[in-house]
């Protein structure tokens, strides 16, 4: 019988760049690109131990190395890159460029004849921001490179490969026209690659899609400005965020008081939204939200509610309309969502569902996903159950609910968010 054989590893390419030079103290930086799934690591001439690479994307490790007084690193010295996968391992050597100021630069094997080779570099990868992320908006890329090149850029979850076009030397250009049905992530990277023979380098677009200029709102409060809830054994507050058109909220920068509390550690935090669930005592509550877009504009949001005992509840109920089963403002999984709760007994609930795709998917498209009448039974428990035609992630369900009997009608809002991948 014949085993099959691994693949020989392969280093395809080193990039370094530094914020002093070789001088001491100097944060040197690499970049490798090789054969994925591996280990990766570097050594260089005068430095008495090796530099560890992380697989960062699909082949290609990043690592660090600050430089020390007692290192002995020259622009001469070699740089061995080396990658192991399985139990089968490479190297390239490679020397630091003459003149090396700390620029990012792509290293190459050292000449041993002839004049030194040209640089394989991208000096720029940059986007012209649209105004809004939808169907029909063309996203239009330039790159600054070593001229000669082949160019292309990867959108996540888009298209990959988009070719650029060298419109003058060492500048290429390409663009794409977003399409309805295009799953744009804004939170995973564009990367733009320059090819020449087998020496590739890569860049990041570092600057924003759009020309977000507003900040996102706060909507969907849970409980409302100026509600009152009946004290139950864990009170849920929630509300959704909204940067319709914008990057989208970066989570980490949420931060949730209730009345002077911080209660950011201990709240379920997406880019959608935040909820917080805790017993509090009867009285008179604060909440204080602020928050960040991915492009640093800011939001803050203040509001009141009262938590009452039991009996003076009952003072502001008509038809008791609860749901018992979801709090609002969280997610939900699978096709199918059943939604329970309990009314009066015999009372009548009209539901509504609307979905609205994430601005990442289908841009704001909207679809009516159920409408129906549904009666409670003699314990006043009823339930109903949507299934939208596509299940993205991040869609928001808004679920408008109103309860009937006789004169009288209550009426209830409920939140979801379709959850992620």
């Amino acid at each position: 019988m014949v085993m099959a054989q691994t693949a020989m590893p392969e280093v395809r390419s080193l990039q370094v760049n530094s914020d002093g030079g070789l001088s001491s103290g100097a944060d040197l930086e690499f970049t490798v690109e090789a054969t994925p799934r591996g280990q990766a690591s570097l050594r260089i001439r005068g430095v008495q131990r090796n530099i560890p690479l992380k697989e960062v994307s699909r082949g290609v490790y990043r690592g660090e190395y600050t430089v020390r007084r007692q290192d002995r690193i020259a622009e001469t010295s070699l740089i061995r890159a080396t990658i192991k996968v399985r139990n089968r391992s490479a190297a390239a050597d490679y020397s630091f460029p003459a003149g090396f100021s700390g620029s990012p630069v792509a290293v190459a094997p050292p000449a041993v004849a002839g004049p030194p080779p040209a640089v394989l570099k991208i000096d720029r990868f940059a986007v012209a921001p649209v105004e809004k992320i939808e169907p029909g908006a063309e996203l239009r890329f330039m790159l600054n490179g070593m001229p000669g090149a082949t160019a292309t850029f990867d959108i996540p979850g888009v298209m990959d490969n988009v070719a650029m076009r060298e419109t003058r030397p060492g500048v290429y250009e390409g663009s794409y026209t977003i399409r309805r049905l295009d799953n744009l992530a804004p939170s995973r990277p564009i990367v733009a690659r320059l090819r020449m023979g087998d020496k590739v380098v890569t860049s990041t677009l570092a600057q924003p899609l759009t020309t977000d200029a507003k900040a996102p709102v706060l909507r969907n409060l849970s409980p409302r400005e100026g509600e009152v809830v009946a004290s139950n054994a864990a009170t849920s507050v929630s509300a959704s965020f909204d940067d319709a058109g914008g990057v989208g909220v970066d989570p980490r920068s949420v931060r949730i008081l209730l009345s002077g509390r911080n209660v950011t550690a201990e709240s379920n935090i997406t880019a959608q939204f935040f909820s917080y669930r805790g017993a509090l005592p009867p009285g008179r509550y604060t909440v204080d939200v602020s928050a960040k877009d991915l492009v640093g504009n800011t939001m803050n949001k203040v509001w009141v509610f009262d938590v009452a005992g039991a009996a003076a509840a009952a003072v502001f109920t008509t038809v008791p309309l609860q749901v018992t089963s979801h709090a609002n403002n969280t997610a939900v999984e699978g096709n199918s969502t059943t939604v329970r709760g309990k009314t009066a007994p015999g009372a009548t609930v009209d539901v509504k569902v609307h979905a609205i795709a994430p601005i990442a998917g289908l841009f704001g498209v909207a679809q009516d996903v159920l409408s129906e009448r549904v009666q409670a039974d003699g314990a006043g428990n009823f339930s109903f159950s949507f299934s939208p035609r596509l299940p993205l992630p991040g869609t928001r369900y808004e679920i408008a609910m109103t309860a009937r009997k006789a004169e009288l009608a209550t009426e209830s809002r409920l939140e979801l968010f379709q959850k992620q991948n």
